[in-house]
């Protein structure tokens, strides 16, 4: 217990080797922290862009490895939104089996995460469904990023980038940095569709510097993706697919978007 322990409180710290490292010796020896410990190891080779990896360890997790999590989590990375969707819904439905009111309502809001990007009117009944399910829960990073979710749904109108100053502030106070990565990715998504060049272009260069060191990376590469902006450089992230068809399924949420917005006005 004592390892695994270290070895969390070393990813806390984006420590990735060393977490990794205790990680792997946890999940060796086969104890009841082994499942745990390979649902980490999954999340950090998801962190640092190694896809393939984070992806073979799905089938060894299970229920109390929150399998359905970490195969959505990478899903929706690949834009491969009716995947994730259909990931996070058997997440919160197994979640709900086990009377684990936490995991339903993370669960859902990642379903809404997944949603917000393809079918931004759905993502409005399914916020509200993430909202009635932490009202009473000690999960403010999981309300944080409902509001993140907010702002991808709304992406491409009204005041998306005077609300995500806003969350930078709440994000601040609530000592959760992490989530500022998912702001710049909310942006990133709302000026390409906006064809806004000088914006994204700040967005990646924040970007760049919040996933510095290599904890989510592969954001500023699918922001490349968004924009239809080639990579400045060989990109080291393991995608599942090829980087072909990532790139094109992000651009095309963008198209999308662009083609949704036009229709409604």
């Amino acid at each position: 217990m004592a390892l695994y322990h270290r070895a969390k409180a070393h990813k806390d710290l984006s420590q990735n080797d060393a977490a990794r490292t205790g990680m792997q010796q946890v999940a060796d020896a086969e104890g009841r922290l082994a499942v745990k410990a390979r649902r980490a190891l999954a999340n950090l080779a998801r962190l640092a862009g190694d896809f393939p990896t984070a992806l073979a360890a799905v089938p060894t997790l299970g229920w109390k490895g929150r399998h359905h999590r970490v195969l959505g989590d990478i899903q929706w990375s690949h834009a491969d939104t009716q995947a994730a969707i259909a990931a996070f819904e058997a997440g919160r439905a197994e979640a709900e089996q086990h009377g684990a009111d936490g995991e339903r309502a993370m669960m859902q809001v990642r379903l809404a995460l997944a949603v917000s990007f393809a079918f931004p009117d759905r993502a409005a009944d399914e916020l509200t469904l993430a909202h009635q399910l932490l009202d009473g829960l000690d999960q403010r990073s999981n309300t944080l990023l409902a509001q993140v979710v907010a702002l991808i749904k709304d992406a491409g109108t009204g005041d998306v980038t005077v609300r995500a100053e806003n969350l930078r502030t709440d994000i601040e106070a609530a000592g959760l940095p992490f989530l500022h990565r998912f702001v710049e990715l909310a942006l990133a998504f709302h000026h390409a569709i906006c064809g806004d060049d000088q914006a994204t272009a700040a967005t990646i260069g924040r970007l760049r510097t919040l996933t510095a060191t290599g904890d989510f990376a592969y954001f500023t590469d699918v922001a490349h993706f968004m924009a239809g902006l080639p990579l400045p450089e060989p990109s080291t992230v393991r995608w599942a697919r090829s980087e072909d068809d990532v790139r094109s399924a992000w651009r095309g949420l963008v198209q999308a978007r662009q083609e949704h917005l036009t229709a409604g006005r």
